[in-house]
């Protein structure tokens, strides 16, 4: 009787269960593990877990959720979580739900789903299966040794520019049985390429990710499965200096890279662990066993590009049976590292190809590509030419009036020309043995008898002209092809309008961006590389619209942390190259990305990991007995056509630092500390006004419109004086400046943004739509494709490939589409649609794919109507406000707006209507609507 109780129980819970996953009002989607859908090579024992919630029903909102875990497909189709079985949570958490199940081990796969309960309980679907795997998670998982060819570099600066071949690793190894599964753990400093059998392991490139080498090197996790094989096998690995063993150029004429990074001899550490369909193992690793000889890539720089010489090419290195009996046995590589872990982001790509539009002939001999536009990366050329030909690369962003190649304003360090030694000999500026000019150049020494095809390996260039000299024949633009490198990164945000002036602007930034994300932001990719804190600080929120940055920027702050000096004090750029006169604007990324990856993507972890070094530096900057909290020293609004003292603006940036703090102390529940840091800002900000403020004429010091941008966005101005202010600001744009911009890079955001808050969305767009200069349009008048580092036109120094003014981009999503993150949102749950309409734009189209799912603004002019489609998540609601007069009716799907289903009126102010939505599709119109009904 009891054992029939138990059955029919069973198949009660069974009937039960089917007739509640057929509930089709809600779905589960996107999975992801650490912000990765499926991802192999996962070192945190406690993996965090999110999902999507889908719905066409308004309002609606999870209340709860159930995970499963298991060790293999079949007893997840059984529902039985033997890792982890959360049972029914009551939560509205779906991002970064912690693993709580049994202890991870290295190498384990994890399948899971999840099903959760919508607003009126009723529950889910599962969701399709997805999966994580754990990397290597402990030191002693890791048998493999770090090897490198047993050289050492040289002791005189000038023989780092002679030959140093890159070498070649390589190991032969049999297999008996059937093969189940195989990892291949990498990792090589610099760079490495991996081949098994013959064939390329992956598709990245310029790896592992650059980081603070004495503190954590990154490998990479590949299913190597399908390549490796029963019998004989063979793995070849050849290693690049990247960042580890950089040239001692003098940049800027002192600045050395190798006294601040870590460096050494090229090296490599790799493990091969193999799964027999027995279940029995075997693993190959790095040990001084591998042979190695020197290869083709003659020099290799970051900088100054690479020589490849394809007569010493070795046909068959990675492949077995290859006769190696003339190479010679790794030896271990002594020098100290810091310890190694799973690469948290994704690797650099080709994310795409770039065709050339024209070749020129401004010489004899002399062939000039333009590829249309600038960017980073790589060209691919095909070549046919007699053995020993040696063909040279040279690379520029612009061309000289001759139509010569102009390689100027990305020359390395500023390293142009040449100075007396103490011995009273020329030398270059760069130091012993450096170029006098030390531009981007490949050299290609053909192997002859037929085609061949160069790609480069371990460097990488910034240009939109390519120089080939050394060909014997008139070239033709099918042989060559440019191959735009950066960080796997997903897009998420789509904008346009109908200005098209805008949307070329938009392309221009998004180029620019994904120019300058080679595992760091930097600020160009070419002079410099380097990652600095206060372009990271005005471009941020721009990036994180456009595309999914959460792990490239959490492994940012991670790069402040590791850099940070003994005392505390936070560095300009991460990794830190040695440049230490930025200050507190630049240091200030740190915290900065902390409170940004929490509004964008929910990390409170990050938070939690990272505060006692954000605390340690801010306490350090406070004890450091500034005179009335106001600080003088540093870069204020760099690159600003007007003087910006650094004593109001770099305080202003301290009072934001320490609100900053304050914010990120109340989300993990340090109230003492938040109380503490609320404290400082208010004293720094009563500083600033005592110091800087008139009240009686609205300017803060020294009245130019950077310096009141940063007063009326920071909010140092009380709300007495605020007018004045704005006053002040508008006459500097409109009367002393006709319209035009002549902020720097954090005046710039302020001051768009403070506009647009203000009701004065017009001006701000006036001031982005100027075609003459200062402006965006004017780069776009002058040919430009990607960003400027200044807003004048430069051939020689500044950069033409710069996201620093990029915060343009993040003003249309923000202010035109209107899409904004809450003050107090925690991943986009709590958003704000605040559009701005202009009188010269029809239509804006805007779409942000958040970590909750897809944000969406467009509206349109219909006739005299306006029409606005909003879509809001699962999960979330939204403020919209929702430009209208008074008197003026709205409607939303064709019902007066406040008896709309999910909608809930808020107020009514001069010129909006506030309105609270929920979840769902909306589609508002605005009767008989005004031309203008804003300030000009």
């Amino acid at each position: 009787m009891k054992r029939c109780l138990v059955l029919i129980l069973a198949a009660f819970a069974v009937v039960c269960c089917i007739s509640e996953a057929e509930n089709p009002g809600i779905k589960v989607t996107k999975l992801r593990c650490e912000y990765r859908e499926n991802p192999l090579g996962i070192d945190i024992q406690d993996p965090r877990l999110s999902w999507i919630p889908e719905s066409n029903v308004r309002g609606q909102r999870q209340r709860a959720y159930q995970v499963i875990v298991a060790g293999n497909q079949q007893n997840l189709h059984k529902d039985c979580g033997d890792l982890w079985d959360s049972g029914k949570v009551n939560s509205n958490e779906s991002l970064h739900v912690v693993y709580k199940g049994k202890a991870l081990k290295s190498e384990v796969k994890c399948y899971w789903k999840v099903r959760i309960w919508d607003k009126d309980g009723k529950v889910s679907k599962w969701s399709k299966a997805a999966w994580w795997e754990m990397a290597l998670l402990n030191s002693n998982d890791w048998n493999g040794r770090w090897i490198n060819d047993g050289k050492k570099n040289p002791d005189k600066d000038a023989d780092f520019y002679k030959d140093d071949p890159a070498p070649l690793f390589r190991k032969e190894f049999e297999l008996s049985k059937s093969i189940r599964k195989a990892r291949l753990y990498v990792s090589g400093l610099g760079y490495y390429e991996a081949y098994i059998n013959g064939k390329r392991v992956g598709d990245y490139v310029l790896d592992p990710a650059w980081s603070v080498y004495s503190k954590r090197v990154f490998y990479s996790t590949y299913d190597v499965t399908a390549q490796v094989k029963t019998g004989r096998n063979c793995i070849g690995v050849t290693v690049g200096n990247g960042w580890y063993n950089p040239l001692p150029m003098r940049m800027w004429g002192y600045l050395n890279l190798r006294e601040h990074l870590t460096v050494g001899r090229p090296r490599l550490i790799a493990q091969l662990n193999i799964v027999f369909e027995d279940g029995s193992k075997k693993s190959i690793v790095t040990d001084t066993a591998w042979k190695y000889t020197e290869g083709p890539v003659l020099r290799n720089n970051i900088y100054l590009g690479e020589v490849y010489d394809a007569r010493k090419e070795k046909p068959g290195w990675n492949t077995p049976g290859f006769d190696d009996s003339d190479w010679v046995n790794a030896k271990p590589a002594a020098e100290p590292i810091g310890r190694l872990q799973a690469q948290p982001l994704a690797g650099i790509k080709a994310t795409a190809v770039v065709k050339p539009v024209k070749i020129t002939q401004p010489e004899d001999g002399t062939f000039i590509f333009d590829m249309g536009r600038n960017f980073a990366g790589w060209v691919s050329i095909k070549l046919n030419a007699p053995k020993g030909t040696k063909i040279n690369l040279r690379y520029g962003e612009l061309l000289n009036e001759d139509g010569t190649l102009n390689p100027m304003t990305s020359v390395c360090g500023q390293i142009k020309g040449m100075r007396k030694d103490v011995d009273g000999n020329n030398v270059s500026i760069g130091g012993p043995g450096c170029p006098e000019i030390a531009w981007q150049q490949d050299t290609y020494i053909c192997r002859g008898g037929g085609r061949e095809n160069y790609v480069p390996h371990f460097t990488f260039h910034s240009f939109r002209y390519v120089e080939l000299t050394g060909y014997p024949a008139r070239p033709t633009l099918d042989m060559v092809e440019g191959l735009r490198l950066n960080t796997e990164v997903h897009k998420t945000g789509h904008f346009s309008c109908s200005n098209q002036m805008l949307n070329r602007i938009q392309k221009m930034c998004e180029w620019t961006f994904l120019s300058n994300i080679f595992s760091v932001q930097s600020d160009c990719p070419g002079r410099e590389r380097f990652g600095y804190g206060g372009d990271i600080v005005t471009t941020s929120h721009s990036l994180m619209m456009n595309f999914d940055m959460a792990n490239f920027y959490a492994k940012t702050v991670w790069d402040w942390h590791d850099s940070a000096f003994e005392n505390g004090m936070l560095t300009d750029t991460a990794p830190f190259v040695g440049i230490n006169y930025c200050g507190l604007a630049w240091a200030m990324a740190h915290p900065h990305l902390q409170l940004d990856l929490y509004k964008f993507y929910g990390d409170r972890r990050i938070m939690e990991q990272q505060y006692e070094t954000s605390h340690r530096w801010l306490e350090l900057v406070r004890s450091q007995n500034y005179y009335n909290h106001i600080i003088s020293s540093g870069l204020s609004d760099h690159e600003g056509l007007q003087a910006s003292p650094a004593g109001p603006m770099v305080s202003a940036l301290y009072h934001r630092s320490a609100q900053i703090m304050t914010q990120i102390a109340a989300v993990i529940d340090k109230p003492e500390q938040a109380k503490h840091y609320r404290n400082l800002s208010e004293q720094i900000k009563k500083a600033c006004v005592e110091n800087f403020f008139q009240a009686d004429t609205g300017i803060y010091a020294p009245g130019t419109q950077a310096s009141q941008a940063f007063a009326l966005h920071l909010d140092l101005v009380g709300p007495e004086q605020r007018n004045k202010a704005l006053k002040h600001l508008l006459n500097q744009i409109i009367e002393k400046h006709k319209g035009h911009l002549c902020t720097g890079i954090f005046g710039t955001q302020f001051m768009l943004d403070v506009l647009c808050r203000e009701g004065y969305g017009q001006t701000a767009y006036n001031i982005v739509n100027q075609r003459t200069y200062p402006g965006w349009g004017y780069m776009l008048e002058k040919g430009a494709t990607t960003l400027w580092e200044h807003w004048a036109f430069s051939d020689n120094t500044f950069s033409h490939n710069h996201p620093m003014f990029g915060s343009v981009s993040g003003w249309f999503f923000k202010w035109l589409a209107g899409i904004q993150a809450d003050a107090e949102a925690k991943g986009f749950d709590k958003i704000i649609i605040r559009p701005t309409i202009i009188d010269d734009l029809q239509w804006v189209r805007c779409r942000y794919d958040s970590v909750r799912g897809t944000i969406a603004s467009n509206w349109h002019r219909q006739g005299p109507k306006l029409v606005f489609d909003l879509q809001i998540p699962v999960n979330a609601e939204a403020v919209f406000y929702i430009p209208a007069g008074r008197g003026q009716v709205i409607t939303e799907a064709a019902v007066p707006a406040e008896k709309a289903e999910g909608v809930r009126f808020v107020k009514r102010e001069e010129n909006a209507v506030i309105y609270k939505i929920g979840s769902g599709n909306y589609h508002f119109v605005v009767e008989s609507y005004p031309v203008s009904i804003s300030p000009p």
